[in-house]
């Protein structure tokens, strides 16, 4: 069975606009119910970015009757968490930890590691978690740096001759 993601949005400048998305929401509606393609109305979500204009959509069930669409905050779309006030910072701690896991059971299974090999495994089982999309989800805030930096540095010191080199 294949899961398909459909995002739906319009900027919000008065109740028309509002409107407008909430006939858009049933068009689709329609148009999938055409092609025998049913939205999961429990699935579906709304995320307010930039504003927080008290707005309530639904969708029609099978039955006749109505769902509200839950509201969120943050969502992941494509393995990147995305916030309502599209800050990185989820997602730079989300693959922090995903990076530093990998880097424990590289920790547990190589006891000793020179410069080439670490890098040869570093370039293959840590840096892809770190530069996936990384186009999407950008991290120019300074914590968020920080915070894959802390990566690489406890990366580095698990060679013993880049032990004591300073990480710059």
């Amino acid at each position: 069975m294949f899961a398909y993601n459909t995002k739906l949005w319009i900027t919000l400048r008065s109740e028309t606009d509002n409107a407008t998305l909430q006939t858009d929401l049933y068009s689709l509606i329609a148009w999938s119910n055409w092609w025998l393609l049913k939205f999961n109305a429990s699935k579906c979500k709304l995320m307010h970015i930039g504003h927080k204009l008290p707005t309530e959509y639904y969708m029609e069930e099978d039955a006749g009757g109505k769902v509200k669409i839950e509201e969120t905050t943050m969502e992941k779309d494509l393995n990147i968490y995305i916030t309502s006030d599209l800050k990185p910072s989820t997602q730079c701690v989300k693959v922090a930890r995903k990076a530093r896991s990998v880097l424990a059971m590289v920790r547990r299974n190589f006891k000793r590691l020179d410069a080439d090999d670490f890098l040869l495994i570093y370039k293959t089982y840590v840096s892809p978690h770190m530069k996936y999309c990384i186009q999407a989800w950008s991290p120019h805030l300074v914590k968020d740096i920080q915070t894959l930096e802390s990566v690489q540095r406890t990366a580095t010191r698990m060679v013993s001759t880049l032990k004591k080199l300073p990480y710059d």
